[in-house]
């Protein structure tokens, strides 16, 4: 059974506000776990699977290193139940030719596990619209970028 919409809202308005302070660079990444259960499950399109606050901390930090002058808008969410949708996008530094943000939609799916935390997230983007969007971007890789591990994990 679902748990209270209003509930499902206030866990996600923390989430954003997290989100936006590190975004900022007010507090390291890492900060979410803070809404996610110690057994959640992290899947990243480029990073793969991840799971537990040891692995999300890791996962979150290395993964965002490097990114900041990348900016990460949150356009809307959708509640369906415990099911949560939140569209955003990967805001690369610089504009298209015609003056638009250089932009990599993605979505993400979480899942409501009660007490203000989430028990899984999955971001759904395009890594290949991401490299086009890198090459057509201002942005140079700086020496904190950390690479996805090779060994990436799924499931």
């Amino acid at each position: 059974m679902a748990h209270e919409r209003a509930e499902i809202e206030a866990a996600i308005q923390r989430y954003l506000e997290l989100r936006r302070a590190a975004i900022a660079g007010d507090i390291p990444w890492s900060a979410l776990k803070e809404v996610f259960t110690d057994d959640a499950v992290f899947i990243d399109s480029v990073w793969g699977r991840h799971q537990g606050p040891d692995a999300l901390v890791e996962f979150l930090d290395n993964s965002m290193a490097g990114l900041e002058s990348w900016d990460f808008p949150h356009f809307w969410e959708a509640i369906d139940g415990d099911r949560v949708f939140l569209r955003w996008s990967n805001r690369l530094p610089g504009e298209t030719p015609d003056g638009q943000p250089i932009d990599n939609f993605g979505m993400s799916y979480l899942e409501y596990a009660g007490d203000g935390k989430f028990s899984r997230e999955e971001d759904m983007f395009s890594e290949s619209h991401l490299r086009q969007a890198m090459k057509q971007s201002t942005w140079e890789p700086s020496a904190d970028m950390v690479a996805p591990p090779a060994d990436r994990r799924w499931v």
